[in-house]
């Protein structure tokens, strides 16, 4: 990234009155990539002065923060890596307490308060566990922005309630919002807060506007001059630059790059030689290609020069590769292994020698369930590792789905990928347009609520019961979802109304999945594929469905007959009567 994203930093710490400072404080401020992925953080950790060891737990806390987070998946929002991390640190933490004389007094262990504070594109995250405190300056106060996790035993004596290192699992508070231009954050444990008002910092900033770490030492010692005899540590962050809001995202690197010229087999192309056409369409064209440094086969995506002007769509089309490079698992298509310089914009994936789902559909109209249970299983299993990196594949249908000659089934076309890590860049870029086809999208969806990973269970519920049937479970209804009375009717049509031979409980599983509240949903897509496969008592417990609603046709035919003979068995009292 540029630099479209520039603060001013200052820190500084003072010993109290004991011999060790107990309170450690760090910083990072990263160039490039990283500055985009994971963005600038600053963290400060507080010891409790009846721990010896305190002040290990609170360097132990700030330098693994510093170092780990920016260590985890660019995929990852800011929340997920974070608390990860911190996850992580508390159970270490935990551990080498309860290995130490002071687990059965833990006020005398490797604990720690700890706040952070990240600037990732235009948004700032908090995470906080303790007293320290992050405040943000306004022109008459300080607005503070953590709760004290203090317990209070009496009017003049309390506790930590909440800390790094009490306990095996830690609740971090968090809270992102938008930053703006020009503002102020203050970062301090409790020795340095204590006393301190708006007007303090005003005046040390304007008397070391240039220069933070200056007016944070004049904070720290105005502070101790007040009557803290604790250590005092403070932060400054002023926000001095930020990304524009429609700035493309940095990740997605494009700029530079030429828009390719039409391609045709026996073509010399940045290193590949193109063998023949695959597919051309409104938006992409698709190529069969070798690397001349490796022989390998690849699919050469080239970007439509009709859509060239478009940003989105440019930034959609880089993002296939660049998920597909993050993923490892058999069941996701892979980007092409190679490595080197490109003039012009285009996308090299992995080729797979098979058909589509939707072609396998064609050569098996009326599949055994077993089957059916072996595709969706692996289907599952790409989506699960999208999930974990926090992804969604967001166009889940029978044409992006592929199977090789090995029977093995990969997930393909990711260019409309939701990345929670790329999508904090620019929070306010989630368009209205539905991402995907719309006969397997998700009701939530089409509401505007956005997806998640039920949503994608929505969809591989919806490919089950096709795959099974050749029909979809709501027609064309759910395709027509706009407003929640449409939701309250939609009419899930039985499975066994198109196939009788397959069990019940089947039919109640994918009910369960496909029903239009992702809440009432299973909780996971591993709890959709034990169903199928082990189904549980609730689904074995159901009634049997009514007739109307297992064969609609039937139960009306059968109704117009009795009808018929309701009204024969009349007429014929009447004549007999007369």
């Amino acid at each position: 990234m540029s630099a479209s994203l520039r603060v001013s930093l200052g820190q500084a710490s003072l010993a109290g009155e004991h011999h060790a400072n107990q309170d450690f404080h760090g910083a990072c401020l990263p160039r490039g990539h990283q500055l985009a992925s994971k963005g600038i953080a600053l963290a400060l950790a507080d010891g409790i002065s009846s721990s010896a060891v305190s002040q290990v737990a609170s360097q132990t806390a700030v330098r693994s923060f510093l170092e780990d987070y920016y260590a985890t998946s660019e995929a990852w929002s800011v929340r997920r890596a974070a608390e990860r991390v911190l996850s992580a640190t508390n159970a270490w933490l935990h551990a080498q307490t309860m290995g130490s004389d002071a687990r059965f007094e833990k006020d005398r262990g490797y604990v720690c308060t700890f706040s952070a504070l990240i600037l990732k594109g235009r948004d700032l995250h908090l995470l906080h566990v303790g007293d320290s405190r992050i405040y943000r300056l306004h022109a008459q106060a300080l607005e503070q922005l953590t709760d004290d996790h203090r317990l209070r035993l009496s009017s003049t004596e309390s506790c930590l309630s909440r800390a790094l290192g009490t306990g095996p699992h830690v609740e971090i508070d968090y809270r992102s919002w938008e930053a703006e231009l020009g503002e102020t954050y203050l970062l301090a444990t409790d020795g340095a807060h204590a006393g301190l008002g708006a007007g303090d910092v005003h005046q040390a900033l304007q008397a070391h506007a240039d220069d933070l770490d200056t007016a944070a030492a004049q904070l720290v010692s105005l502070a101790r001059s007040r009557g803290s005899d604790d250590d005092a540590t403070l932060q400054l962050l002023r926000i001095e630059a930020l990304p524009a809001g429609d700035a493309a995202h940095p990740q997605l690197r494009r700029e530079g790059l030429a828009l390719p010229p039409p391609l045709a087999p026996r073509m010399e192309f940045e290193g590949f030689t193109i063998l023949r056409d695959m597919q051309v369409s409104a938006r992409s064209h698709l190529h069969l290609a070798v690397d001349q440094a490796s022989g390998q086969q690849v699919v050469i995506k080239t970007p439509s020069v009709d859509l060239a002007q478009d940003p989105d769509y440019l930034d959609r089309f880089v993002l296939e590769e660049w998920v597909a490079r993050r993923i490892d698992s058999p069941h996701v298509i892979k980007a092409w292994a190679g490595e080197r310089p490109r003039g012009h914009l285009f996308v090299a994936m992995e080729y797979i020698d098979g058909q589509t789902l939707a072609q396998w559909r064609v050569d098996n109209p009326r599949p055994a369930l077993d089957s059916v249970r072996a595709l969706v299983e692996q289907l599952a299993q790409g989506l699960q590792a999208l999930h974990r990196r926090e992804m969604l594949h967001q166009d889940l249908r029978p044409e992006n789905v592929m199977i090789d000659q090995h029977g093995t089934l990969k997930l393909i076309d990711l260019a409309n990928a939701h990345v929670a890590g790329l999508a904090e860049y620019h929070p306010d870029a989630h368009t209205l347009a539905v991402p995907g086809t719309l006969q397997y999208t998700a009701p939530e969806y089409l509401l505007g609520e956005g997806g998640s990973p039920r949503s994608e269970l929505f969809a591989l519920a919806a490919i089950t019961y096709e795959t099974l049937s050749g029909q979809l479970p709501y027609g064309l209804d759910a395709a027509r979802v706009r407003s929640p009375a449409d939701l309250r009717h939609l009419r899930y049509i039985p499975l066994r109304h198109h196939r009788p031979d397959l069990p019940a409980w089947v039919d109640a599983v994918l009910a369960k999945a496909l029903h239009p509240n992702p809440a009432k949903r299973q909780e996971v897509i591993s709890e959709f594929i034990h169903d199928l496969k082990a189904p549980r008592r609730e689904f074995h417990d159901r009634r049997s469905p009514p007739l109307i609603e297992r064969n609609p046709v039937m139960f009306w035919k059968a109704a117009t007959a009795l009808l018929g003979l309701s009204t024969g068995a009349l007429l014929a009292l009447r004549i007999l009567g007369h």
